[in-house]
């Protein structure tokens, strides 16, 4: 079965070729050091000697796994002075995200194409310790080609939400040999735990989610709170909006400013897109609806007055939940799955969320309860509860407050995560170097 797998993945090569030269027409980065997503690094290999620190690799696909990547790391790098990174990543925000993360002896490099031949390369020549892959990257040959290198692979900060369940079931062939491949498995929640063990996987332990253990930079978060002082009426981000969201969001918003002229009524909205070859595309629209734009990437001492502020920057995601009174949560209000609201809550920003966070199930549960997440029906329902939260000063300084707490009570999963992360390195050490 692998194999067919493999002549699939051969076959599919030149449609990844054509899809790379797409995606860099908007995205330049996809252009950037193509033939290491074939195996082919410049340079020579690194040097290996027995007493050599480990050489620690971790996958992390997308801009949110590199986010959790970087908390995971910061541990492992207190519990392992002088490891080395080798960092692979599979989309370009993440890899710009991931460059941040590389110290001197470090290496980054596109995540392999998953046929037997680039990931036999990728393995030989760089030959990892261990290898952690962050939250749902599974790859059949990868996995298959660290087992037959004797090289420990484990999945952290698990997740599983119920569609991916059901596709590992119906694709079990080939799902449960990979799943059952890894060393170990760490899940975020007990649901995680039991799908993921329900296709194979060796779960040894539900650790909880590192994102919990972010800390937002202090520098952005106190310019986002000066700003937002400065903006003279309630601020209320839209974090993370996809495709189809803006529109809804704009057509919930003209028709109730203009159903009601009330002085509660009146909001400064903040747009940041979730995909950044969509910021032209968002201020098309606003300024279609014959609205003012002013962009993140013009200002210069402080936000321009407005009708919107849009957050054309990458990495200053703690900047804008400080501006924030409130925030709609991006992906929630279509059938996207939603995204981290973990950030915005450590941010102590409340969060009004759409009926789809299937992605974040339990996070998004969890901060319902705690009544720091407030979960709507629609779009106009949640345009309609974060102007009405945000324009109640009590009401919204004491969901901030719990916002606060609810994220220090759920902290430990990263130092719980990187002391298992090192006794699979410590066990495989002998083995693997003999090897």
């Amino acid at each position: 079965m692998l194999g067919l797998y493999s002549l699939a993945i051969q076959l599919a090569t030149p449609l990844l070729h054509r899809k790379l030269k797409r995606r860099a027409q908007s995205e330049p980065g996809y252009a950037q050091a193509v033939p290491e997503r074939f195996g082919f690094y410049e340079g020579a290999a690194p040097v290996r000697t027995p007493d050599a620190p480990p050489l620690v690799w971790i996958h992390a696909v997308s801009l949110g796994e590199t986010r959790a990547a970087a908390i995971l790391l910061k541990e492992l790098r207190e519990l392992l002075p002088g490891m080395r990174l080798l960092l692979t990543n599979g989309t370009a925000t993440g890899r710009a995200e991931g460059s941040k993360l590389v110290r001197e002896g470090d290496v980054q490099v596109w995540q392999p194409w998953d046929s037997p031949q680039a990931v036999r390369r990728f393995l030989t020549h760089f030959r990892p310790d261990v290898g952690v892959l962050m939250e749902t990257e599974i790859w059949p040959n990868l996995v298959a080609g660290c087992k037959a290198h004797h090289i420990p692979l484990v999945l952290a900060n698990a997740r599983m939400n119920e569609k991916s369940w059901r596709g590992a079931r119906r694709w079990s062939w080939l799902a449960r040999p990979a799943y059952q491949a890894l060393s170990a498995v760490w899940a975020q929640t007990d649901v995680d735990a039991e799908r993921l063990s329900d296709v194979g996987a060796p779960v040894r332990g539900v650790l909880g989610n590192l994102k919990f253990d972010s800390v937002p930079d202090a520098g952005l978060l106190a310019r986002g709170r000066a700003w937002r002082s400065g903006a003279g009426r309630p601020v209320v981000l839209f974090a993370s909006s996809r495709e189809g969201e803006e529109a809804a969001w704009l057509a919930s918003w003209i028709a109730q400013r203009d159903a009601s002229r009330a002085r509660d009524c009146e909001v400064q909205w903040l747009l940041v897109p979730r995909h950044p070859q969509r910021f032209d595309e968002v201020i098309a629209l606003c300024t279609a609806a014959g609205l003012s734009v002013s962009r993140r990437s013009q200002w210069q001492e402080h936000p321009q007055p407005a009708d919107i502020w849009l957050g054309d920057s990458m990495g200053e995601m703690a900047q804008y939940y400080g501006m924030a009174h409130a925030a709609l949560l991006g992906g929630s209000f279509e059938p996207l799955g939603g995204q981290n609201l973990i950030e915005a809550l450590s941010c102590d920003c409340p969060v009004v969320m759409g009926p789809h966070t299937f992605n974040f199930a339990e996070a998004a549960d969890l901060a319902a309860d705690a009544g720091v997440a407030l979960r709507v029906a629609d779009m106009q329902e949640g345009v309609e509860e974060a102007v009405r939260l945000v324009n109640d000063p009590e009401r919204q300084a004491d969901l901030a407050s719990r916002c606060h707490a609810f994220t220090a009570a759920h902290r430990g999963a990263a130092l719980s995560t990187a002391l298992a992360v090192v006794q699979q390195l410590r066990s495989a050490a002998m083995p693997h170097h003999e090897a």
